[in-house]
């Protein structure tokens, strides 16, 4: 947020309650974040996750993505994209190395 000159006295923060997945928890307690950058009126609601702590620090994430869009857009899809592909290739190498794992242990006797 310091980078894109994003203050938090910029913003306006409520506290709604969610709707959907999350059980009796999301209904009852408010965990979704509505934050409203007041300079550019973007508006971003998050009820990603079912407290409103990561709620609050996934909004915060998507406005800055989305003013960083505005000021950059053809570099902001390439980042994107790079990061993409870097967290698919992460994910693979976990996986491969699992799988090795598993094998390993299934070939050995018992």
């Amino acid at each position: 947020m310091e980078v894109l000159g994003i203050s938090e006295a910029d913003l306006s923060e409520r506290f709604v309650k969610s709707a959907g997945k999350g059980g009796q928890n999301v209904n009852k307690v408010s965990t979704a974040v509505h934050l409203v950058h007041i300079p550019s009126g973007k508006q971003i609601k998050c009820s990603i996750y079912r407290t409103q702590g990561l709620n609050r620090y996934k909004a915060r994430d998507l406005l800055c993505l989305e003013l960083e869009r505005e000021l950059n857009p053809s570099k902001s899809n390439s980042d994107i994209q790079k990061l993409r592909k870097k967290k698919q290739d992460k994910h693979r190498k976990s996986l491969k190395k699992r799988l090795e794992k598993e094998k390993s242990e299934w070939k050995e006797p018992m």
